[in-house]
């Protein structure tokens, strides 16, 4: 069966990089497609004839939101399973982005000032980041970040076109992250910051990995987070959802979080899981 990705978002966050990550990882690439033409790319590509296994179709921001909508849409009439990714940014960092590349804003000409143009794309996009099967944030993602956060959601292997779940860890102190689906607050467990031997070492060193989870409460938590995505993710997967982030926060977003996201994604790992983890600010 062929792996159909619908690419779309803010313009300047990131779309075309994304479509050039996906070409070196093999999938069949279009880049700037017509909205009107998805339909028909899609049927070529789920023939019997087609060879292409994976493609990707990169939509620019400049298209309507609601006719995007409708062919996709059409699209799923079809039988064809797509799924889309949709790329933000913050209004700061699109203005740097556009400012260092002097390239025009599809939708600069009529409003005048950059800011202004993001903003207005912003709210004339949210009901397909509503829709979206995953929203990435490349505010603070590098290149090199960014290519590892799109291998981690597409896999890097055959054609899956199963649920794919990715384990997060972060500090509330650097912000909630944007693109998560669940979040669990791990504040309530003892900080190893407190601690002068264990400051220095991060949820991923056993020094603080076994004070952590020899809490009892932080198994007890372990336990029901488990019991919980047990239930959650065969439904989510059964109504069709393609991306899951969970999400484990603590203050800084080096230890506790850090712990007890390893946990949990070892525990989805024993029920078969193939869960990709992400710990975002273990290295501040």
């Amino acid at each position: 069966m062929t792996e159909l990705l619908v690419i779309t978002g803010l313009s300047g966050a990131g779309r075309s990089s994304a479509a050039d990550v996906l070409e070196d990882r093999g999938w069949f690439v279009i880049d700037n497609l017509p909205t009107s033409l998805i339909p028909k790319v899609a049927e070529l590509a789920s023939a019997p004839a087609s060879t292409a296994t994976r493609v990707a179709l990169a939509v620019g921001g400049g298209s309507e939101p609601d006719v995007l909508l409708q062919e996709l849409a059409a699209v799923r009439d079809l039988g064809i399973r797509v799924r889309v990714l949709f790329l933000e940014a913050s209004t700061e960092i699109l203005v740097r982005r556009y400012e260092r590349t002097r390239r025009r804003h599809p939708r600069s000409v009529d409003l005048g000032r950059l800011s202004d143009a993001i903003e207005e794309e912003r709210a004339a996009l949210r009901p397909v980041r509503e829709a979206a099967d995953v929203v990435v944030d490349t505010t603070e993602l590098n290149v090199h970040q960014f290519r590892e956060r799109l291998v981690e959601l597409i896999g890097d292997h055959g054609a899956d076109l199963g649920m794919r779940t990715t384990v997060v860890s972060f500090g509330y102190g650097q912000g909630l992250p944007t693109d998560v689906d669940l979040v669990f607050d791990c504040r309530f467990l003892p900080n190893p910051h407190w601690d002068d031997r264990l400051r220095p070492f991060t949820g991923l060193d056993a020094p603080v990995r076994d004070f952590v989870l020899g809490q009892p409460a932080a198994m007890q938590f372990v336990d029901q987070v488990d019991a919980l995505l047990a239930l959650l993710l065969p439904q989510y997967e059964a109504e069709g959802k393609s991306y899951l982030t969970v999400a484990f926060g603590c203050t800084g977003g080096r230890h506790r979080s850090v712990a007890i996201a390893e946990e949990v994604a070892a525990r989805l790992r024993a029920r078969g899981a193939s869960p990709a983890v992400r710990h975002r600010d273990v290295a501040r």
